[in-house]
């Protein structure tokens, strides 16, 4: 499955238009996820969109990826309108192949260094700030569009995809967990981190995410709520997968496990 990297600049080689997986409901069709931390969405978005042979764009990672550049550029990331004066330097290219995602910054893949505990600790600041919002929206959109053009669909995952990015999107879901699952697969990830001390910081990351004034963490118009506490990675994808099939045909379709 051929997913070429997206970035803010057109890519200098042409691209192939991916043919749909047979199981897909819809090769155009754009599945938006969000959710809080820990809740399961990049597993969930990465099963759903390789099963169904869509696109997939964590725009989570772009967020850390600019985070990353600002750290490395010596940009106090607590000072809003510094952030806001270079936001629009770092050049992102967003892989969207499920099976392997990638995020590029000047030509640097910092798939790995995005994930440390100093961008963690800095990217709520970094997110927050409306000129790196606005910047990283237009990346978003720009992405979208480009696989829709291509014929192909798209599974994205964030906080404000189905809200802000998207609106239109068929299939929209929000995705929640018990605050101690959520920890603790968050801990899981991480190696075996602190679960207590990964909750509060969980939470503290929902706080900021909500209470933002631009583009703020919410259940979208239309979004199916997901509990994912008691279901296995599989159970969601399929439920997930359901509402996907659903959004080609009339009337509502309710998720199953």
């Amino acid at each position: 499955m051929g997913h070429a990297p997206v970035g803010c600049s057109p890519v200098s080689t042409p691209t192939t238009p991916t043919s749909a997986h047979p199981d897909s409901p819809s090769a155009t069709l754009v599945i938006a996820v969000d959710g809080t931390s820990g809740s399961g969405k990049s597993s969930t978005c990465r099963g759903v969109a390789d099963r169904l042979g869509l696109a997939y764009l964590d725009t989570g990672a772009q967020f850390r990826a600019v985070t990353w550049w600002m750290l490395r550029a010596g940009v106090d990331v607590h000072d809003a309108d510094a952030v806001a004066a270079r936001a629009h330097e770092p050049r992102l290219v967003s892989g969207t192949d499920p099976l392997a995602p990638t995020i590029v910054v000047d030509g640097e893949d910092v798939s790995g260094p995005i994930r440390t505990d100093e961008v963690n600790a800095a990217v709520s600041p970094v997110a927050v700030v409306p000129a790196v919002r606005t910047r990283l929206l237009e990346l978003q959109r720009s992405i979208i569009a480009g696989v829709l053009a291509e014929g192909r669909g798209i599974v994205v995952e964030g906080r404000d995809i189905g809200s802000v990015v998207w609106p239109d999107a068929p299939v929209k879901v929000y995705l929640t967990a018990d605050p101690a699952a959520r920890a603790a697969r968050r801990s899981a990830e991480e190696g075996g981190s602190d679960v207590a001390a990964t909750e509060q910081s969980l939470l503290a990351r929902d706080a900021i995410d909500s209470g933002r004034t631009t583009a703020p963490l919410v259940r979208a118009d239309g979004a199916v709520e997901i509990d994912t506490t008691p279901y296995t990675l599989e159970q969601v994808v399929s439920q997930v997968a359901a509402l996907a099939a659903g959004a080609r045909a009339p009337g509502v379709v309710e998720a199953r496990s």
